[in-house]
């Protein structure tokens, strides 16, 4: 006598869990792509603009050599030192002052970077320029 089986296995695929699950990714991601606030530098890449710009002249060059040293003008200064170059910079020209940032190409990111945030708290246009 042959049994049969009355179990069988379905073959449908139920989306329901899943709609769920991606339902609540994207409100996840929602939700914290609110709180994140971007915390970016002011850096400017040399371009053309129709807006009036200043003068090469009037924008101090801070340079990093290879070591990892800062020179305005030319002039080797400490990270201490240019700190107070750009406050006295922002005490005779204001807010949204440029600066040239001129790093040599095997320059440290760490000292570039140290440039690019004393412009962010001085309230400073930093204009990248490629080193030599």
């Amino acid at each position: 006598m042959p049994l049969k089986r009355k179990s069988k296995t379905s073959t449908e695929f139920s989306m329901s869990s899943l709609t769920d699950i991606i339902f609540l990714l994207l409100i996840f991601f929602m939700l914290t792509s609110n709180l994140v606030a971007p915390n970016a530098l002011n850096l400017k890449l040399p371009g053309k603009s129709k807006s009036l710009s200043t003068s090469k002249d009037d924008m101090p060059d801070i340079a990093v050599d290879q070591n990892g040293q800062f020179f305005i003008g030319g002039r080797k200064v400490d990270p201490q030192g240019l700190e107070r170059e750009l406050a006295s910079l922002q005490r005779r020209k204001g807010k949204g002052f440029s600066i040239l940032l001129s790093p040599d190409k095997k320059a440290p990111v760490e000292q570039v970077v140290i440039v690019m945030d004393l412009a962010l708290q001085y309230d400073a246009n930093a204009i990248l320029a490629s080193g030599d």
